[in-house]
């Protein structure tokens, strides 16, 4: 009974209401019809799983020890160009966020001018970006932390909005009541209420980065692209093995950091 209880709904009848029935149906019906326009065949996925593990098979080599110095200091290269375009977009991107929040905006054509601007920032990928710096100051991790500066402070920006627009509005009247100021306000009622997702974000933006960085080396943008790419076209997998787990061990080092950094936040907060 306990485990029957489980999968019933909060309906008298204990179904999915018919509306939720029918709009998931709706759904898997228009991917179903539409998976030709993007040319997914079903039969042939399955059918080159084959092909997939005995690409996987290629990983099961001895590792280029010997490599192992020139991949620290690609490495290296790559996490630099990760938290110096992540650090110039939070000092970019805060400003930017406080005045694309509807409830902390000094107007509403800010607002809407600010928002806009985000939009432009983030809609075209950092490899496009890259290309376009790369062609003005030529090649190197430069052009790389500027593409990846641009872009985070789009998506950045964002997030912060929407953080800040959602925090709880009773401290923000007390410290207003007080005689505080516009920027009093937000410093001291509104940012310490986000802070927690602004942590959340920046982490996130870190990780994202840090994959996006070993991307930019293919247009000649620094880091640790370069050697992925061409250790792919050379079907050097002794290296690529341990390109693919340097990555892997910054991105779990970077969610271990992230969840201890929210968790100290939050309980301070609360204490």
């Amino acid at each position: 009974m306990t485990t029957i209880s489980i999968w019933r709904w909060p309906t008298p009848n204990g179904l999915p209401p018919l509306p939720l029935v029918a709009a998931l149906c709706a759904v898997l019906g228009a991917m179903w019809f539409t998976a030709s326009l993007v040319e997914v065949d079903w039969v042939h996925l399955v059918g080159s799983l084959g092909k997939m593990a005995a690409f996987a098979g290629h990983f099961l080599v001895r590792p280029d020890w010997e490599y192992l110095p020139q991949l620290f200091d690609k490495m290296l290269e790559t996490i630099e160009m990760t938290v110096l375009a992540t650090a110039i977009a939070i000092v970019v991107s805060l400003p930017l966020g406080v005045l694309a929040a509807r409830n902390a905006t000094p107007h509403i054509v800010v607002y809407r001018v600010v928002r806009d601007l985000l939009s432009l920032m983030r809609a075209l990928p950092e490899l496009v970006w890259a290309l376009v710096f790369v062609s003005a100051v030529g090649l190197g991790p430069l052009p790389g932390v500027m593409a990846l500066a641009l872009v985070t402070v789009g998506f950045m920006g964002k997030f912060f909005a929407e953080a800040i627009e959602v925090v709880d509005h009773k401290p923000v009247e007390g410290v207003r009541a007080h005689g505080a100021g516009w920027l009093q306000v937000r410093l001291f009622a509104m940012l310490p209420q986000a802070l927690p997702d602004f942590v959340g974000t920046v982490m996130y933006i870190l990780d994202h980065n840090l994959r996006a960085a070993t991307i930019l080396g293919l247009v000649g943008a620094g880091g640790i692209g370069y050697d992925l790419v061409m250790a792919m076209r050379l079907f050097q997998y002794d290296r690529l093995i341990l390109i693919a787990l340097a990555i892997y061990l910054v991105v779990t080092l970077l969610d271990r950091l992230s969840d201890q950094l929210r968790s100290r936040i939050i309980h301070g907060a609360r204490a």
